[in-house]
């Protein structure tokens, strides 16, 4: 795949857009001499290798377009609700793999970012051969003057640039959906969606804002023997320095590699840092899949790749958490009254239609093992569901949905026979209490003591304002005596 990133002259903008015009163009034609290939065999409809083929064309054109459109076929591929089954298990393969640049390429950035003397910090850096190279950035091994072993993640040159200018043309298109297709937006929330995209690109943007997610990361993962988060380093908005994660990916570690004991462990301490990350700290990693997950030969899983992370409030954690209860006690009701709670109704909506699509399916979820069921794909299968009864979902639930369903398959290649309904019971019981500390701290009661004082102002406020308009206005009550006569009640007048 190619790789993004405009020059510093002004006509940057001119060329990006033309750029990808091409690429556009180029991908047109060849859809186009595929369908012209099946007319003159004399088939006129496609088959499934021809849809196949478009959505492999889809991929491929989004791969070569770029970080941002790589992001938003991510996005795309956590929308059952209205991408098909095929186009998402295609997006789902999206390859954010680049042809990599010479280290020499990245030293502007690194003068611009550490400093004319950057090279006096580290003691020396493995420029040879990257140990990754992505669309956004490449990352290289160093060593520190200390000795420490270190990792390297350097931002390619006017990759920024070019991300913004796609978002500044995805927010024109987005426009134009809200309105022309008002019925379609109210229920997919087209802008929300955009702006969960926008988020997740920021952060993938700017480094320091991912080494600020695996700060936070790194003190929950205290908590836990199994459990490892790198340690920043050091970080500006387009170098990140972090410790060297050893390991390998947790669907590659040999039948022998561990005990069974080291294993049930391993997968019982990243379901339970995952779900304590969705509903404790609400800041959670969005792309836990095998390859974020590095096992080293002691028994310890690195998680790794902190640029795509989601949030939740307090609000959303709670209403999501009873979702995922409601699924794990095989409550329909309850997890079709979150999940309207976590969205909006539409003139659309069909409530009751919507509790009785999860009261045939909540069954058949709530009893599973890992190898039975992907509670990920289950949520997923929700957000379907609810778009077909008109009910709009905040975006942040199908991020969700895919973290979720990517740890599942992270902890599935380690052990299989684990019973998520169990486990996410027991994780939960521990969530609830911290969440209760939560709720008795010394900060939350201070705010829930502002909260009622404000409450209490504000009905005062009102009683104040009703009294005086009481007081301000004559009411006169007629009533007729069988002589006729009117009685009036109210304000005397003398």
């Amino acid at each position: 795949m190619s790789v993004l990133g405009p020059g510093s002259s002004p006509s940057c903008a001119e060329g990006r857009g033309r750029r990808t015009a091409g690429i556009l163009v180029r991908a047109a034609a060849r859809q186009a001499t595929r369908n012209l290939t099946r007319l003159a065999r004399g088939s006129g409809t496609a088959d499934g290798d021809q849809v196949m083929d478009r959505a492999r064309l889809l991929r491929t054109t989004l791969e070569e377009l770029g970080p941002f459109y790589i992001k938003v076929g991510q996005i795309l591929a956590t929308r059952p609700d209205f991408v098909p089954d095929h186009v998402r298990e295609e997006l789902g393969r999206l390859n954010d793999q680049a042809t990599p640049q010479p280290f020499s390429a990245f030293s502007a950035v690194l003068e611009q970012d550490l400093g004319a003397g950057w090279r006096a910090r580290f003691g020396s850096v493995h420029g040879e051969r990257p140990l990754g190279s992505a669309s956004l950035a490449q990352v290289y091994r160093a060593v520190l003057p200390d000795g420490t072993a270190c990792v390297v993640k350097v931002q390619r040159p006017g990759a920024d640039r070019a991300v913004l200018g796609d978002m500044r043309a995805l927010r024109r298109v987005t426009r134009l959906v809200t309105r022309f297709m008002p019925h379609f937006n109210e229920v997919i929330g087209v802008e929300a969606m955009t702006e969960v995209l926008f988020d997740a690109m920021r952060d993938e943007l700017d480094f320091t804002r991912e080494a600020s997610n695996m700060k936070a990361a790194r003190k929950l993962a205290r908590s836990y023997e199994r459990i490892s988060v790198p340690k920043v380093l050091h970080a500006t908005p387009r170098v990140l320095v972090q410790s060297l994660a050893d390991g390998v990916a947790i669907n590659r570690v040999g039948d022998d590699a561990l005990t069974p004991k080291k294993r049930k462990q391993i997968a019982r301490q990243l379901i339970d840092f995952q779900f304590r990350s969705y509903f404790v700290t609400g800041r959670f990693h969005a792309d836990p899949h095998p390859g974020n997950i590095l096992v080293s030969p002691d028994g310890t899983a690195h998680i790794i790749d902190w640029g795509m992370v989601g949030r939740l409030d307090r609000g959303a954690r709670l209403t999501m958490l009873g979702i995922l209860l409601g699924l794990a006690r095989n409550d329909a009701e309850a997890v079709a009254r979150q999940w309207i709670r976590m969205g909006a109704t539409t003139p659309w909506s069909n409530s009751t239609g919507f509790v009785q699509d999860l009261s045939r399916k909540v069954p058949l979820w709530s009893n599973a093992t890992l190898s039975e069921l992907n509670y990920g794909v289950a949520l997923m299968s929700v957000l379907q569901y609810s778009s077909r009864r008109g009910i709009q979902v905040a975006p942040i639930v199908s991020i969700i949905g895919k973290s979720l369903a990517n740890i599942e398959g992270s902890v599935r290649c380690i052990h299989p026979e684990l019973k998520l309904s169990a486990s996410l019971i027991q994780t939960l019981s521990g969530v609830m209490r911290d969440l209760l500390r939560e709720e008795t701290s010394p900060e939350q009661l201070s705010q829930h003591l502002l909260d009622f004082l404000s409450f209490t102002d504000k009905t005062a406020g009102h009683l104040q304002s009703l009294s005086r308009d009481l007081a301000s206005r004559q009411f006169t009550l007629q009533a007729r005596t069988n002589l006729g006569d009117p009685i009036r009640y109210g304000r005397s007048h003398r």
